[in-house]
């Protein structure tokens, strides 16, 4: 007889049928994530698609709003991918405040209709980007989230809301994934990728922190089976490893970085956010210089395997740059100018600061 092989599931019969079972609610089916976890998840059984934008053959819904109820009801398994991971990286946006108020009505209704199993998606910039930190980063590490960063303390706050459901609801489980910065797909990479990636041209000049990279379609198969399983707890997503300085460096050869003394480039980097020349919050600028790789041995054990290691990964989300096919000489004498340059418009930019608080004083 022959034999299909179910995502999933594992090998099956082709004329087995499938049972029909309740349906699994997806939230964020409009994102390039959400789309790729309702189609594993279809693979599966019933799922109910829920997003901004509809997608995935779902329905339009504003989570913010929406009476949550009645798309919820009869479902067993509940997974909130909500809004993209980084949607929200300024500790002034009022997003990240949102994001925890739409993941308590996803919680609050999951539980008005005695869903089974909640999965919420995370990140894991929860733990902290600290000198002291572990290499990797378990479980059972302490969250440690840098104050500034509203993406991070947001999803810790997520977090202790889903531990709190849990423990309102006896016999149900949930599962939170904390993935690293997740890369591929239509988000051509997501934000906290992107403004990582920024922040990492503005390097300290005692070296490069070690990174890890996410493919999208690694997560949702992460998603996927944290639903179908319904692993109760905390998993890292990561592939196996990571990336170390050089070789982050090396994978990034079209673009010059800039190395200066930390206290220069704080400064250098709070005022490329200001004007709006790097998609980097202060309160990134600890991730690129600090330790927060992860282990990803837990969820490798309930039987997830990456399909796209980190050098694969950043690769296939990072676009190629015309400074690409120029010679590592003429790359590193590119860099030496703009650290200059770089250096010149600190200067300039602390003495006008200086004349601006003079001619206010009476």
């Amino acid at each position: 007889m022959p034999v299909a092989t179910d995502p999933l599931r594992g090998p099956r019969p082709d004329d087995e049928p499938r049972a029909a079972g309740p349906p699994v609610v997806v939230t964020g089916a409009d994102t390039a994530l959400g789309r790729e976890v309702v189609a594993r998840l279809r693979e599966a059984g019933p799922v109910v698609a829920l997003g901004a934008g509809g997608g995935a053959g779902g329905r339009s819904v504003d989570l913010a709003t929406a009476d949550l109820k009645p798309l919820f009801e009869g479902a067993e398994v509940v997974v909130h991918v909500g809004t993209p991971s980084g949607a929200a990286l300024d500790e002034a946006s009022a997003a990240a405040s949102a994001d925890v108020a739409i993941a308590q009505r996803v919680l609050d209704a999951a539980g008005d209709v005695d869903a089974a199993h909640v999965v919420v998606l995370s990140s894991a910039t929860v733990y902290g980007a600290w000198a002291n930190n572990a290499m990797p980063l378990t479980e059972d590490a302490t969250l440690r989230p840098v104050p500034e960063l509203a993406l991070a303390v947001q999803r810790a706050e997520i977090e202790r809301r889903v531990a709190e459901w849990r423990q309102a609801h006896p016999g149900k489980t949930a599962t939170v994934l904390r993935p690293v910065p997740v890369v591929g797909g239509d988000a051509a990479s997501d934000g906290l990728a992107r403004a990582l990636h920024a922040a990492r041209r503005v390097a300290d000049i005692e070296g490069d922190p070690p990174a890890q990279f996410l493919h999208v379609d690694d997560l949702a198969a992460a998603i996927a089976l944290a639903a179908v399983v319904r692993i109760d707890g905390a998993r890292n997503v990561a592939p196996d490893g990571w990336l170390r300085g050089a070789e982050y460096t090396a994978l990034d050869a079209g673009t010059p970085k800039v190395r200066l003394p930390a206290k220069i480039g704080d400064r250098i980097s709070r005022l490329r956010w200001k004007l709006g020349l790097a998609p980097t919050p202060p309160g990134l600028v600890a991730y690129a210089r600090h330790p927060w790789v992860v282990a990803n041995d837990r969820l490798r054990a309930d039987g997830w395997e990456p399909e796209h290691s980190n050098e694969e990964a950043f690769v296939l989300g990072t676009p190629a740059t015309a400074l690409a096919t120029l010679s590592p000489r003429r790359r590193q004498e590119i860099a030496l100018g703009v650290t200059g340059a770089v250096g010149a418009a600190a200067l300039g930019g602390a003495a006008w600061a200086v004349v601006r608080h003079l001619r206010r004083r009476p």
